[in-house]
């Protein structure tokens, strides 16, 4: 007899609305800084702006910004020479009575503008001067503190708005940087992936998916990326925008952080400014993907083909630094389980460090 005329048991509601936040505006390419207003225009963010910018920064394109603006809206020059609670503090005074928040810059500026912009309730356009992380796109800013960064909530761009013409013109380091926050995806969704089969965390089928796509695209045409290349600078910022796009769609950095993260995040402790965090990533990348007996050799040859680094020693950083590193990733963020989390001994750790030297 079939249950269906039964209804015994109560249909609940579905339940799982959560609140998604993308960018509804990206444009890549060449001298796009002119299409600034347009976009301002499509959004209807309204007519005065904050612009967030450091002084190099500034000079590079927040100037251009600024006069393509100027015809037609009310802008207010903030200088963010770093990133920290009290220039934050000072950003949102400063917000106070415009209708959205321009960051152009990198890291620090996008991150310090995403914290404004949380904090006053406006929306934000992301203009990014380098491709050095997927923060360009992402809902998460980094804050340096006396323990190291702190990963924190905050907006994400409405719109983004990449010249690749001036990201191209960025050292390469930076480029490769970015290159490696990105191939770190491929660890970060098997840590996510562990947490959910060893501790029940919940997944996003598809966040892992785009993620994961992502670093493939990248892994497959390494080959392409070339120092001063628009076209490189154009293949690495949509990639960029990607990976930020599946953390939104996550509600939380997993596609993007996982082990490899928590070991950048602790390098940054021991040994601060010695390596960017996309770099330290890949490196972590490298021996995380080593520990999930995956192809840890073809992530390596990849990051080597780019142009970052792949070893501590690349980075100025001794290799016992980088073994206290991986036995203090336990400690960051614990509650953000991965494979640096299953018991790794000094002496496993030491040997790991060591197997990144060979060929």
């Amino acid at each position: 007899m079939s249950a269906e005329p039964i209804k015994l048991l109560k249909v609940k509601p579905f339940d799982k609305s959560r609140w998604m936040q993308l960018p509804r505006d990206v444009v890549i390419g060449h001298d796009v800084l002119a299409q600034i207003p347009d976009v301002c225009e499509d959004l209807t963010l309204g007519g005065s702006a904050l612009l967030i910018s450091g002084k190099s920064t500034m000079d590079l394109a927040g100037d251009r910004v600024r006069e393509f603006m100027d015809d037609h809206y009310d802008i207010t020059i903030f200088t963010a020479e770093t990133i920290s609670p009290a220039i934050i503090k000072k950003g949102e005074a400063a917000a106070k009575g415009v209708d959205f928040v321009i960051g152009v810059g990198g890291g620090r500026v996008i991150d310090t503008a995403k914290i404004v912009s949380y904090n006053t309730d406006k929306q934000f356009i992301s203009v990014p001067t380098a491709a050095s992380h997927d923060g360009i796109a992402s809902a998460r800013a980094s804050l340096p503190t006396m323990e190291g960064h702190a990963s924190l909530e905050a907006q994400p761009p409405i719109a983004i708005v990449a010249d690749t013409g001036i990201i191209a013109a960025a050292p390469h380091r930076l480029l490769a940087a970015g290159c490696a926050d990105i191939i770190s995806n491929y660890t970060a969704i098997l840590d996510w992936d562990l947490a959910h089969r060893v501790k029940g965390e919940p997944v996003s089928e598809y966040a892992m998916a785009l993620s994961k796509m992502t670093a493939e695209i990248l892994v497959k045409n390494a080959h392409v990326i070339k120092p001063h290349n628009e076209e490189s600078a154009w293949f690495v910022t949509k990639a960029l925008v990607s990976s930020g796009v599946s953390m939104s769609i996550a509600g939380s950095s997993r596609p993007g952080s996982g082990g490899e993260h928590k070991f950048s995040h602790a390098l940054d402790r021991l040994a601060p400014g010695k390596a960017l965090h996309g770099e330290s990533c890949g490196i972590g990348t490298i021996i995380s993907m080593y520990l999930h007996g995956g192809d840890w050799r073809s992530i390596r040859a990849s990051l080597k083909m780019i142009g970052a680094p792949t070893t501590p020693a690349d980075v100025g950083i001794e290799d016992s630094v980088a073994v206290e590193a991986l036995l203090m990733a336990k400690t960051i963020r614990p509650e953000r389980f991965t494979i640096l989390d299953m018991g790794l001994t000094k002496e496993s750790a030491e040997k790991v460090v060591r197997m990144l030297y060979k060929e």
